[in-house]
Formats: structure tokens, C-alpha cells, sequence
């Protein structure tokens, strides 16, 4: 049988084609291997952060959006609804960095010795509100000698309602406090009346008809208390020492999320997706309209620190309520609590 000059000519190809890829001749495209040279190696990092519906919504939009791998971090993200429970966690070393946190027990674990240093903000305003589902309490100011849910005694919802009763001129020492847990956990004991009243999120305040619950005048953190500041990172100093550059890329990644959902329109949906994937939604639809309402007001007040920083101001505030409160015996030298240069390289890498 004659083979035909096509035939000779397909076989000339795949001979050398065969010997090409045999000897490592046949090269990817330049495209290719600039993408791939460009594909940072990933590097393990432990987060730890709190467990509300805020922190867990933007947590997995981190996640979902690809921004920790973009700076080259394999994230391992622990939620802890317990402030001591995530201050334990850095000092075991069983967490390198803690993000989305309130911060008052961390400068008390400073002031006993702990060496450790706020590094970035987070959330600088509260995203919460006092509200009630009992009909007779309409202010802050009505809450003297009543019962209100928090979490923790001396943990950030504890912390921050005696701020605010004390500002608004409410004796705090008639006020029943009552452990509840997570500000979720409060919100649901309000809509069952256990309790007269407790800040809960902002992801209800479009949904209070359907929870019949309403905001208490005054009770708004971020109108009525917009000096305490709710939410930072913060690491052990051996650890910042050892791993700086792979905490300020952690905090870049941070921040290139908190300019996304404050700024671009399209965070919306990113966000409603997130939102239900952490709360363990069965579909995009799940509590959608709580979703839009959270997302509504990061709109409406912008919260998140763009420049990840917190300024000696409030965190000297932060100092004198701890003080107040019992929960430090004095102040501290901002040198020992702070090391905002991290947050500063963080935006630079940013771009």
C-alpha cells in the first residue's frame, strides 16, 4: 500500500512534536510562564477572629474573594465568640494574628505582662445598636434598673453598653447585665423578651417590624458612642518580630476587602453570597434582606479603617474606660500597645 506525502508529512509533526517534548524542547507560551513565575508561593498564617454575623459575613468574603492568597497567605481561620478565649489563642501560639476583635481585654492582658501590640483597625465604629422588643422602653435612658443582655462581664458588650449608659447619665450600678453570649445570641433573647434589652447588629435594622423589635433612642453606637473603638488586630510581639512581613500582607488583604465593600457597588452581591455562605444559608435568597440592610449601612457609615490605622486619640480613650471599669489599673504608654508602622507598610502594599 503507498502512504500519501500528507501521511509522511503528519508523522514528520508528531515525530517531532514526541521528540521535543522528550528532550523538554517544547516550551509553554510566554504568557503562560510569566503567569505562572507571577503565582505567589502561599504561606501558612492562623487568624483568629470573633463570631458575629459581621465578622463571619466579611471573613468569608476575604476568603471567597481570593484576597489572602493574592499576598501569597494560606489563611487557617479560627471564630471565637469568647474575647479571652482569642487573646488565650495568641498567647498558646496556637493563632499568629487576631483580626475583626474588640480590643479592651487585649490592652488589659498587656498591662499584666502579656507582650503584645494592636497593629491594625478593623471596624473603628460599632455596627450595633440598643434595641428592645418591649414596647415601654423607648430610650437608653429607660433602661436605669433594668435587665440588659451582653456577653461576657467585662467582655466588649459588657464594656461598651456601660459606656453608653454612663455617657447618656444612666446609674450602670442598677442595671442588671446579663451573659447572654454573642451579640446574636442577645438579639434573639430581646425578640423573646428574657431580657429588656441588648445591642445587636445592623443587619437587623430593616427587619424590625418582622421581629417586632425597635432601636432604642440614643442606642446607636456609631451616632451615640462614635469615640469607642470596636474592632482591631493585634499579635504577640515574638511573633510580629519573626513573621512581620507575613502579618503586614494579612493586613493588606484585610484592607483590600474593606475598600471593596465600602467603595465598589458591585461588593453588594459579593457580599449577600458571603453572608449566606457563613451562616450556613441553603441559597443565595437566605435572609437576603438582612444581608442588604448590613451591607446598606457599611454604605451609609463606612466603619472599615482604609487606613487600617487606629489613632492615639482612641486608643487612649479606649485606655480611660478600661480604667473606669475596673479592667486596668492604669494607663499605658502608647509605645507599649500600639505598632501602627505594620498597618502603614500594609496600605503601601496595597497600592
Amino acid at each position: 500500500m503507498t502512504l500519501s506525502a500528507d501521511h509522511d508529512r503528519r508523522n514528520a509533526l508528531l515525530g517531532a512534536c514526541a521528540f521535543m517534548i522528550a528532550h523538554g524542547l517544547f516550551a509553554a507560551p510566554a504568557w503562560a510562564q510569566a503567569e505562572t513565575k507571577a503565582k505567589p508561593t502561599l504561606r501558612p498564617v492562623r487568624i483568629a477572629s470573633a463570631q458575629g454575623n459581621q465578622v463571619v459575613t466579611m471573613q468569608e468574603l476575604v476568603r471567597s474573594q481570593g484576597y489572602l492568597e493574592d499576598f501569597g497567605i494560606d489563611p487557617e481561620i479560627l471564630t471565637v465568640g469568647d474575647g479571652t478565649k482569642l487573646i488565650g489563642a495568641l498567647l498558646s501560639g496556637s493563632s499568629d494574628i487576631c483580626v475583626f476583635a474588640g480590643f479592651n481585654q487585649t490592652l488589659a492582658a498587656i498591662e499584666k505582662g502579656a507582650r503584645m501590640k494592636i497593629i491594625a483597625g478593623a471596624s473603628i465604629t460599632g455596627q450595633q445598636a440598643v434595641f428592645s422588643a418591649k414596647p415601654e422602653i423607648k430610650s437608653v435612658l429607660d433602661l436605669a434598673g433594668k435587665t440588659v443582655g451582653v456577653g461576657a462581664l467585662g467582655a466588649q458588650l459588657h464594656q461598651v453598653m456601660i459606656a453608653l449608659l454612663k455617657k447618656k447619665g444612666v446609674d450602670t450600678s442598677g442595671v442588671r447585665f446579663v451573659n447572654i453570649g454573642s451579640s446574636a445570641d442577645v438579639f434573639r433573647a430581646i425578640v423573646a423578651k428574657t431580657v429588656d434589652a441588648g445591642p445587636a447588629q445592623a443587619d437587623i435594622f430593616n427587619q424590625l417590624e418582622k421581629y417586632k423589635v425597635h432601636m432604642l433612642e440614643g442606642g446607636n453606637f456609631t451616632r451615640d458612642l462614635p469615640e469607642y473603638t470596636w474592632q482591631a488586630s493585634f499579635a504577640m510581639d515574638r511573633v510580629i518580630a519573626a513573621h512581620r512581613d507575613l502579618l503586614v500582607r494579612v493586613l493588606a488583604a484585610y484592607g483590600k476587602a474593606y475598600r471593596f465593600v465600602q467603595s465598589d457597588p458591585a461588593s453588594k452581591e459579593a457580599f449577600m453570597r458571603a453572608r449566606s455562605r457563613a451562616l450556613g444559608g441553603a441559597s443565595f435568597d437566605v435572609a437576603a434582606e438582612e444581608a442588604a440592610g448590613q451591607w446598606q449601612f457599611v454604605q451609609d457609615n463606612k466603619p472599615y479603617a482604609l487606613d487600617l490605622r487606629i489613632s492615639p486619640e482612641r486608643v487612649e480613650y479606649m485606655q480611660r474606660l478600661n480604667v473606669d471599669v475596673g479592667a486596668q489599673r492604669k494607663m499605658l504608654p502608647h509605645e507599649q500597645i500600639t505598632d501602627m508602622s505594620l498597618a502603614a507598610d500594609a496600605v503601601r502594599m496595597m497600592g
